[in-house]
């Protein structure tokens, strides 16, 4: 145990320094702006307590230390994430974490995050990798536990599991409080109203046949 955890300092270590060095979210005006979530508010953000009011129970959070429910999309895969709801002492902080589970062969499909920069560490497993740059050219890379790697703000990505019988774990650190999700297969097929056929038969190519056929599977 005690090799496994010195194997992953490093890569904790750059994780934080990549994430202290990116430009995403505005800088706070304060120390900090404990996220004042029983008044729902449109803004940046959310409204701030009374920093006397502040603890610590507002810095420190369990949400990632439980696996999520894999079985709730037909990729096997599951995202937990910080929010101001579960870990009020972000608010402003232009961070966010997310924990990754992913079944046998699980996949993260195709997506995008439009307000974040990514950096992922395989925890468990074998994942393989990759995002497409605005040429189309793929990066791909295999990462095993104590590896990381590195998804550049708004280009399409996916993390997928090698392995058969043995499911898989990573933790990722995103650059932005709210850095949004958008998975490519559902923002075409699931949209709501629906996108029309036309666009999709001609951008994909496939026949009103496909189309029906992938928004079923997709659940749309």
């Amino acid at each position: 145990m005690k090799k496994t955890s010195h194997s992953l300092l490093p890569s904790l270590l750059t994780l934080a320094l990549l994430l202290g060095s990116t430009k995403a979210d505005p800088h706070p005006l304060q120390d900090y702006c404990i996220a004042d979530t029983s008044k729902p508010f449109y803004l940046n953000g959310a409204p701030c307590i009374d920093p006397k009011l502040s603890a610590s129970s507002h810095f420190t959070t369990a949400a990632l230390s439980k696996p999520g429910n894999t079985k709730a999309t037909p990729y096997g895969f599951s995202v937990k994430v910080t929010n101001v709801t579960n870990l009020p002492g972000l608010n402003t902080m232009g961070l966010t974490m997310a924990r990754v589970d992913l079944d046998p062969n699980g996949l993260v499909p195709l997506h995008s995050h439009p307000r974040a920069s990514e950096v992922t560490i395989c925890i468990k497993g074998s994942l393989l990798v990759g995002f497409v740059n605005t040429s189309n050219y793929v990066f791909t890379q295999l990462l095993r536990p104590g590896e990381s790697f590195v998804f550049p703000r708004g280009l399409i990505h996916f993390l997928y599991n090698m392995e058969t019988m043995d499911s898989a774990l990573a933790v990722s650190g995103l650059s932005s409080q709210s850095p949004g999700t958008q998975i490519a297969a559902f923002a075409a097929f699931t949209s709501k109203p629906s996108m029309p056929d036309e666009v999709l038969k001609k951008s994909f190519q496939i026949s009103n046949q496909d189309v029906t056929r992938i928004r079923r599977n997709l659940g749309g």
